[in-house]
């Protein structure tokens, strides 16, 4: 279930020019100095992103910043899927302990680094995002590598 997500008004100039751009709407935008990151409904991605990638570069044009675009879903475990890279996730598993969601993503064994992305750019935006949506106050990346090695 969604928390109530404040909206400020840049954030709802940046949803109308997204709109305008793209031809389709977008759920949420959350701008920051590393870029800003759009929530686009389910099975609207291709709209948004645009034949080449056409309304992605106009969008980084126009704003200057870095533009993501996140696919959203109600299950937290696909929701995470998809933004992390789905074909390198093995396994997400969600759960609640002391009154405290965590999630657990465990990834393809050597594919950590890109999940996890540049500076941790990709977890950062997955804890962001997962705790907006879903309250999840925590997300772990591991590797099976490394687990196994540490028994």
């Amino acid at each position: 279930m969604t928390p109530s997500i404040k909206i400020t008004a840049d954030q709802l100039r940046l949803l109308s020019l997204f709109e305008k751009i793209a031809k389709t709407s977008a759920r949420d935008c959350i701008d920051s100095e590393q870029g800003v990151i759009f929530v686009v409904e389910q099975g609207k991605m291709g709209l948004a992103i645009g034949r080449g990638g056409m309304h992605i570069k106009a969008l980084r044009e126009k704003i200057k910043k870095q533009v993501d675009l996140v696919e959203h879903h109600d299950d937290p475990a696909k929701f995470l899927r998809s933004m992390l890279n789905d074909k390198m996730i093995r396994d997400v598993a969600v759960e609640t302990r002391d009154g405290v969601k965590r999630a657990v993503v465990t990834v393809v064994p050597g594919k950590k680094g890109l999940v996890v992305g540049r500076e941790g750019r990709n977890a950062e935006r997955a804890r962001l995002l997962a705790k907006r949506y879903f309250d999840i106050a925590h997300v772990a990346i591991n590797n099976p590598e490394r687990a196994t090695l540490e028994i």
